[in-house]
């Protein structure tokens, strides 16, 4: 049962799908999805993974996939190619359980089915879930965007939802309460942002989702994903919801019209519901901007908006606040891009990147297949040295090394597959079937620092398109030292709670 208070409710799934076939005039939140799932095992012995996918009409398990990867490698599995008693309807939208007897670093990658919207948006599959999560962004026809959310519940019983927004631009106003009653385990909700009616067109704000076990007060794990698509264009991004908040957040990206017109913007949410907080953006060149945030409303910085700021600015920042914990995510926008990625509270002096792609100028420049750059930043109070980023082919073999003699305290450092020494051949052409002679796409990244260093990391996937470029960026994942043995049954949990299907 679902009720509707002045509300809106949003969803977290793992496979999206929308109707029809896209059209080449087609804006990106008219466009069919299908889902991919990168995954990279970072235990010690070989995985066998179990992808489980249930419904989000019956809330029922529509079926199991079950596929074994060696230490350290990389792979994916595409919706789109599953066959026979594998396969998903054809009609299927819902989400997705991942079981594994090793630790895995799992991307969420929707596939764009269309000539003209070519970035695929992407989010992090987490291991576990906590209520209550964060949404940083929602928009209803706001910035030319929509925003599509999906929740799952991840908990052993079924799960009621509240989902209260926020706005951003009259934050005296109450929230806007949707909810929805009795989800089962390893199901979802799904909302479009666009045909709720507790929304107002234009709506700009945030969002606070809590789970609680069904008819009680007891918290209920749940875990949730956004797209933000375009509505007059091709832009399409992703970013999960956020349940770790603190009052110092960093990223490791920051821009001002750099390189030639790329720019970040930050969206920062009090997760607290009673109290006011001061946010303040603190650049890495010194420059600083500070505004108030309300209980649960988010407040917006554009990297240029800096008092001082100079343009052609490339760094990164720290965001801190006043008086209670805060979340954010950050975008990037300009020449094409139309990214989005999560503001970090710590770092760890392993990381893992399972979605990593690089290719030659000539396969690159025919928009035929992606490259990865990858942005390093040192969050420690010392200067870091002979940072190891590890390039791994399909098979968990380490083709390639860079090392990055230093990183100053909170400076950053980029790193991409030609920059590492090792195997030429599989590096040009690195996580490609060239690359990979016999064993088709996949290829990943450790990046490795002294023990006890705080290291942060985004991955920024770029396509070209004709004479620009789209791109969309994911955070690392910590890899906290866990070995188990190969055979044990399976003790990892992962839940991606939106996937697409061509519908």
């Amino acid at each position: 049962m679902q009720r509707i208070k002045n509300a809106v409710l949003l969803g977290c799934m793992l496979l999206f799908v929308l109707s029809g076939v896209a059209m080449a005039e087609n804006p990106a939140n008219q466009t069919p999805f299908i889902t991919s799932f990168t995954y990279q095992n970072i235990g010690s012995g070989t995985a066998t993974v179990s992808f489980s996918f249930y419904s989000q009409a019956s809330g029922n398990r529509v079926t199991t996939v079950s596929r074994t990867l060696p230490a350290g490698a990389g792979s994916s599995i595409f919706m789109g190619a599953l066959l026979g008693s594998e396969a998903l309807p054809s009609a299927f939208i819902g989400s997705a359980v991942m079981q594994s007897n090793q630790p895995l670093a799992i991307i969420q990658v929707q596939i764009p089915q269309s000539t003209t919207v070519k970035n695929r948006p992407l989010s992090i599959v987490f291991p576990s879930g906590s209520s209550p999560i964060y949404v940083a962004t929602v928009l209803k026809n706001k910035f030319n965007a929509m925003t599509k959310l999906a929740v799952q519940n991840v908990h052993t019983t079924n799960a009621d939802l509240t989902l209260k927004f926020y706005n951003a631009d009259d934050p005296a106003a109450a929230p806007i309460e949707i909810q929805k009653d009795n989800l089962p385990p390893g199901g979802m909700a799904y909302y479009d942002a666009g045909t709720l009616p507790g929304l107002a067109d234009g709506f700009n704000g945030s969002a606070v989702v809590t789970g609680v076990e069904n008819d009680t007060t007891t918290p209920a794990n749940i875990v949730a994903t956004t797209l933000e698509l375009q509505t007059n264009d091709v832009g399409a991004r992703a970013v999960e919801a956020i349940s770790q908040a603190a009052k110092t957040l960093y990223v490791a990206t920051a821009l001002c019209n750099a390189f030639g017109g790329q720019t970040t913007a930050y969206a920062v949410q009090n997760t607290n519901l009673s109290t006011a907080t001061e946010v303040t953006v603190h650049y890495s060149n010194g420059t600083n901007e500070t505004k108030t945030a309300q209980p649960g409303a988010k407040v917006s910085f554009s990297g240029c908006a800096a008092s001082g700021m100079p343009t052609g600015f490339s760094g990164a920042a720290t965001i801190t606040s006043s008086a209670t914990d805060i979340i954010a995510i950050a975008k990037v926008s300009g020449l094409g891009y139309f990214t989005a990625f999560m503001a970090e509270t710590a770092g760890a002096s392993k990381l893992a990147l399972p979605y990593i792609r690089y290719t030659s100028d000539a396969n690159y420049n025919t928009g035929a297949r992606q490259r990865a750059f990858i942005a390093i930043q040192n969050i420690g109070a010392t200067a870091v040295s002979n940072v190891q980023v590890k390039y791994l082919d399909t098979n968990g073999t380490v083709v390639g090394t860079h090392t990055i003699a230093t990183i100053a305290p909170n400076a950053k450092a980029n790193s991409k597959a030609i920059d590492a020494s090792g195997n030429s051949a599989s590096l040009l052409e690195f996580g490609t079937p060239e690359g990979n002679p016999g064993s088709g796409f996949g290829g990943s990244v450790v990046i490795e620092g002294p023990a006890g260093s705080q290291l942060i990391a985004i991955a920024r996937i770029t396509s070209k398109i004709g004479a620009g470029e789209v791109a969309e960026d994911y955070n690392a994942l910590v890899i906290d030292g866990t070995a188990l043995t190969s055979g044990m049954a399976a003790a990892y949990t992962y839940s991606a709670p939106l996937v697409l299907l061509n519908q």
